[in-house]
């Protein structure tokens, strides 16, 4: 255990075993899965862990506690990996009251079987544990139904400091190694996970991320205690910047492109649109073999940049496997504000254009910029400079946009008509 705040304490757990997150998202790096107890005249519990480690978790608790007993637990946020030792933590603390709002109830029961000793809360209700008082911000769809946030106003020497439980929202991928605190730790891996985890799991809520905003602006923060990733604390005008900027779909003036190949044409066509936006003044670039980097990460730049070209060989009469899915998977998150090219090959039937162009005109919805590019059978010159073409179409696109280009180590998502001029 850790403690946070005068009377708050960390005790989470790291898993450092998965291999992937909800059995889709890469965790090269593990994740935590946090949870806190405020100690006062009443003992509150805020959220619980994966129940694959509830040895360490219960552990952790009676290292704070002792033999006292928990009073309230606090549920933001039904996800197993936060509510899943919630039937066994009821088996030692039976006379704790569950705290959550009428979705969180509804799911409780059908996931555990739990229905008595329940306290519904709505929007702005509070509850008291002593000097410190819980305050309860109605968040649904972020990125649940049921989810919701807790203000805690806890006694400080000579103030009271508020403290936010914010659930999943703020959290990023990421095991925490030692410290809880982003003052005790080196945060800058985490950022980029931060932008991985928003764009894949909570990407597609965007209104539902500023309407909780909302509810929160105004409110003078001294921790963000999220239930993945680091308790923030120096960082939290730029954790909050981030969350604003990427639910508002803001970006950066780079370009991803992203290909499938199999022998080499298709990527060889990339390499031209690189090379001709490059040369035309896009600074950030990042290009991704469709195949071989997992998606998580590919979305997680499409996030960030503004610029998308895509390309793929045609394959059974369709489009190539992995860039169908590739496309799925992006049009699932309701993406906004960006701009896209394509190219396409084929050996003897053209069908990979097509394909790329329906998934736009139905789906996805970009902007459509530059020629479309359709190599026969492997790149010549004519399609070469069709590719350069593309890729200058598109640096001029995105240099009028933003009128400069940022530099890569800029990862805060900056919308258009915010960015600095050249």
């Amino acid at each position: 255990m850790q403690k946070i705040t005068n009377n708050i304490y960390y005790v989470g757990v790291n898993d450092r075993n998965k291999h992937l997150f909800e059995g889709l998202w890469p965790l090269p790096d593990g994740v935590s899965y946090n949870s806190y107890l405020i100690v006062d005249d009443k003992v509150c519990l805020v959220d619980t862990v994966d129940a694959a480690f509830f040895t360490q978790y219960i552990e952790n608790i009676r290292a704070v506690l002792g033999d006292r007993q928990i009073d309230y637990i606090v549920i933001n946020h039904m996800e197993p990996d936060h509510s899943g030792s919630l039937s066994l933590i009821k088996k030692y603390y039976p006379d704790a009251r569950i705290v959550g709002n009428k979705k969180t109830f509804g799911m409780m029961e059908g996931f555990y079987g739990i229905g008595d000793g329940c306290v519904e809360v709505k929007n702005g209700d509070t509850i008291s544990l002593g000097q410190t008082t819980l305050s309860f911000v109605m968040t649904p769809m972020v990125h649940w139904p049921e989810t919701m946030m807790t203000l805690a106003s806890v006694p400080d020497v000579g103030r009271m400091q508020t403290v936010l439980f914010s659930g999943d929202a703020f959290g990023c991928f990421g095991a925490l190694n030692g410290g809880i605190t982003d003052s005790r730790i080196d945060c800058s891996h985490f950022w980029l996970e931060m932008v991985r985890y928003y764009s894949n799991i909570v990407g597609k809520y965007g209104v539902p991320v500023q309407n909780a905003l909302k509810k929160l602006a105004g409110v003078n923060l001294d921790y963000i205690c999220s239930t993945h990733g680091p308790v923030w604390h120096e960082n939290i005008k730029r954790v909050v910047g981030m969350y604003d900027g990427m639910s508002r779909y803001a970006t950066e003036p780079g370009l991803v492109i992203c290909y499938g190949t199999m022998y080499g044409n298709t990527e060889r066509a990339a390499e031209e649109i690189a090379r001709a936006a490059s040369e035309a003044g896009v600074r950030n670039i990042v290009m991704y073999n469709v195949s071989k980097t997992h998606h998580s990460y590919i979305i997680r730049d499409v996030f960030r940049y503004r610029g998308l070209i895509v390309g793929a060989p045609t394959y059974n009469t369709g489009l190539y496997h992995e860039m169908d899915v590739l496309l799925s998977e992006l049009a699932g998150r309701d993406i906004k504000n960006h701009l896209i090219g394509w190219f396409g090959s084929y050996a003897w039937a053209s069908k990979a254009v097509a394909k790329i162009e329906k998934w736009n005109n139905d789906h996805l919805h970009f902007e459509h910029v530059g020629p479309v590019v359709e190599i026969k059978q492997s790149l010549d010159d004519v399609t070469a400079a069709q590719c350069r073409e593309l890729g200058r179409t598109m640096a001029e696109a995105l240099k009028n946009l933003f009128h400069r280009v940022c530099h890569p180590d800029d990862i805060t998502p900056v919308a258009a008509d915010e960015a600095p001029a050249l």
